[in-house]
């Protein structure tokens, strides 16, 4: 259930039917505008669509300035406890402003956010994490999914008797089956935008695996509008796993390179053939193409197995076949392989070969 309500960020439309969005945020110093800039300029290239930025302090607002001069992409103000940051942001430009309101300090400061984010018709996410549900209900529910979605309702319903509902959820843990369980439940309970992640899933090696169970799940059942891959890594790491994650779910065209993991009957060097494979694509610019390339090492694998793959190399005793939508095409040597299935591409691709 992709959310019904339509909530407008920047230039993007964020829930109803439209795409899963992607989001990131920058890690450099708040106040150094010179290295977020160069360092959402990285994670623009890479595809990242909406970049978040923390604002602890007055040196911060002016980042965030830089950033909505320098890029088209929306721009998000993430606040802790300073309702003056959350305020001056918004009049900074901020295209979204993230809160927890229980760090707000009391109602009369979360009343000047909302005065501004509705003069600026701009929304407000508010984000709760396991770690941060407020006492009052940690006593009676604990750290629990309950918890989390009892926080967040609260926090709605405290927004909404301000005469606010320009809103984005988000119900992080760092548990994965417990955010599975928040977010299912509170689609059930709500039509508001639902921003994914599962917060702090740690260093590369682990928080794929986490991140890609907990939002594809997620996404898997139609829940989820925007997503962030929380990684102890470069952020640029964050926006390859999240668009192979949308990829993988059929929510992204582009490059898909299947290979099979090997065995016995292997007799080419698969690894090394998609490697050389991913290198001569990105040289001919090809790696963001809308395809769908396989890699076997053996007749068993490909092309039958293979046989919804565009293109594709079937390996054998040092030399193979390639082939085009299941159908063999020539039988090569093992290291004229990578060449003449990219030559069959790029001439494929610019339609100077007949289908």
């Amino acid at each position: 259930m992709f959310s019904k309500r339509v909530v407008n960020v920047g230039n993007l439309a964020i829930g109803g039917h439209n795409r899963v969005f992607v989001q990131s945020m920058l890690n450099r110093p708040s106040e150094d505008v010179k290295a977020n800039l160069i360092q959402a300029k990285e994670l623009e290239e890479a595809g990242c669509e909406i970049i978040r930025v923390s604002i602890p302090n007055e040196e911060s607002v002016a980042t965030l300035f830089a950033l909505k001069n320098n890029f088209s992409c929306p721009i998000v103000a993430d606040i802790h406890f300073d309702y003056k940051m959350a305020v001056e942001s918004v009049y900074a430009g901020a295209d979204k402003i993230r809160i927890n309101p229980g760090n707000i300090g009391n109602k009369e400061h979360l009343g000047l956010i909302v005065a501004a984010c509705s003069e600026k018709k701009i929304p407000i996410r508010i984000g709760v994490n396991s770690g941060s549900i407020p006492a009052y209900i940690l006593k009676t529910m604990g750290r629990t999914p309950d918890g989390l979605v009892a926080a967040v309702q609260d926090y709605v319903r405290l927004l909404n008797n301000l005469d606010f509902d320009n809103i984005i959820i988000s119900v992080k843990s760092s548990d994965v089956i417990e955010t599975i369980k928040a977010y299912t439940l509170l689609a059930g309970h709500c039509d508001h935008p639902l921003h994914l992640g599962v917060t702090e899933a740690g260093t590369f090696d682990v928080g794929v695996i986490k991140s890609a169970i907990g939002i594809g799940a997620l996404l898997a059942n139609n829940i989820g509008d925007t997503i962030r891959v929380s990684l102890t890594e470069d952020p640029v790491k964050e926006i390859e796993v999240a668009l192979n994650v949308l990829k993988s779910l059929g929510l992204r065209k582009g490059l898909d390179i299947i290979s099979c993991p090997t065995c016995g009957r292997t007799k080419i060097n698969i690894k090394n053939i998609v490697d050389n494979l991913r290198q001569a694509l990105d040289k001919y610019g090809l790696l963001d193409a809308n395809l769908k390339i396989a890699v076997m090492g053996c007749v068993v694998n490909g092309p039958g197995e293979a046989k919804e793959a565009d293109f594709g190399i079937a390996g054998g005793n040092g030399e193979g076949v390639i082939f085009k939508d299941g159908k063999v095409i020539k039988k090569v040597q093992e290291e004229h392989m990578v060449d003449e299935l990219v030559d069959l591409i790029i001439l494929m691709q610019t339609g100077r070969v007949k289908q």
